[in-house]
């Protein structure tokens, strides 16, 4: 499912207009972005958590140059599910894939 297909069935189930619907969206992941970004975490009671990793400095390879680099210690933005998400998802009817 795309962005744009979000905002057409919010729309829809709301009776919200698209517009209004994608400012809303685009509005949602600017403050997300940023809140991370500062190093705040995002929690949304029953959807999940947005929240920042460590990752320590380490050495990387080059496979095709046969080199070493080091990767500097960095920051990545992660995402936890709610228990209550991963059990709607667990307990889905999905088709499995052939």
């Amino acid at each position: 499912m795309t962005k744009a297909e979000v905002i057409v069935e919010i729309s829809q189930k709301t009776g919200i207009d698209k517009a209004d619907v994608a400012a809303s969206l685009e509005g949602f992941f600017a403050v997300l972005k940023n809140s991370l970004a500062k190093g705040d975490n995002v929690y949304l009671r029953g959807f999940g958590s947005f929240v920042t990793k460590y990752r320590k400095e380490k050495v990387g390879r080059i496979i095709s140059q046969k080199k070493s680099i080091t990767i500097p210690a960095h920051h990545v933005p992660s995402f936890k599910p709610a228990k209550v998400f991963v059990e709607k998802v667990k307990n889905a009817d999905i088709p499995k894939l052939p």
